[in-house]
């Protein structure tokens, strides 16, 4: 029951921002009417509401940077490096295994030049950058953070990875005519929403991102400051993908395709099997390590 109850409590602040997120939303979308969609921008307001409640939460329960998982200046920039080449190491191996069996392959209606190679690397790398500290500062700093005052680590880890797996599904594609918008517009898109959470559709790549959590969570509990670890391995992640998206093409009529999903074109079981052995070859290598020790 005590695990239930503290896993529950982010789904009800995540019902408070949604909430806030659907009213503000529709007062926007009255004023500039169809300049912006209503779904869309009550998914932005509720992700810029989540990363804005780090900060009061962080005030209400006590939690410093430290906590958080921040290292000081020098030690966390060296983290991100850190933690980017063992993203890059874990996971250049899927897209090496993903070429060599052709489920992915060359965009041949790229126009391949220096600048659009070096510009896309860049743009890339500064949007994974800007998503890995937003996305990590919430789920491996504030959830983690709080959630294992009250429960192991562990439990945190598991509890901190469901979120950030389906919190990428809680989206719509319904459009509502903005003449036919009132406040409650909003609010009926809802279900779409929570239902999109469970569609059996997005099972293989709601998995492989809860092997992402897992794996980020257990990076975050090897010291009290190592979220510039988590961070970094994740900005290389989104990078890697991100880029892999301008410079291959998913071909999804491969007799192999079923080991990505169709969410980017990368995650899916693959990524969860391969995740799944790092984990278990990491803690199988140092409970050796510790008896060995002793």
């Amino acid at each position: 029951m005590r695990f239930i109850a503290y896993a529950l409590i982010p789904a009800l602040v995540l019902l408070v921002a949604l909430s806030i997120a659907t009213v503000l939303s529709y007062v926007i979308v009255h004023f500039f009417s169809d300049a912006v969609l209503l779904r869309q921008l009550i998914s932005r307001l509720t992700q810029v509401l989540l990363v804005l409640s780090i900060f009061p939460f962080m005030a209400c329960l006590k939690i410093n940077k430290q906590d958080l998982g921040y290292a000081s200046t020098k030690v966390f920039f060296k983290q991100i490096g850190q933690g980017f080449g063992i993203g890059f190491l874990v996971l250049i191996p899927v897209f090496l295994v993903l070429t060599e069996f052709n489920v992915l392959v060359i965009d041949q209606s790229q126009h391949w030049s220096i600048s659009f190679f070096g510009k896309t690397l860049a743009i890339n790398l500064l949007l994974a950058l800007l998503i890995a500290i937003v996305e990590e500062s919430l789920f491996r700093g504030l959830l983690w953070t709080s959630l294992s005052r009250k429960l192991s680590a562990l439990s945190a880890v598991f509890i901190s990875a469901s979120y950030y797996a389906g919190l990428h599904f809680l989206t719509v594609k319904t459009d509502l005519p903005v003449s036919e918008l009132n406040l409650w517009s909003g609010f009926s898109l809802w279900p779409e929403a929570f239902a999109n959470v469970v569609n059996p559709e997005h099972y293989s790549a709601l998995l492989a991102l809860f092997a992402v959590g897992i794996f980020l969570g257990v990076l975050r509990t090897q010291y009290k400051a190592s979220l510039g670890l988590c961070i970094g391995c994740h900005c290389c992640w989104v990078w890697q993908i991100k880029t892999s998206k301008k410079f291959f093409d998913t071909d999804f009529s491969s007799p192999y395709h079923d080991w990505v999903s169709s969410y980017d074109g990368v995650i899916g079981p693959l990524v969860s099997v391969w995740l799944a052995v790092i984990i278990v070859a990491y803690f199988g290598y140092r409970y050796i390590s510790q008896k060995t020790a002793n």
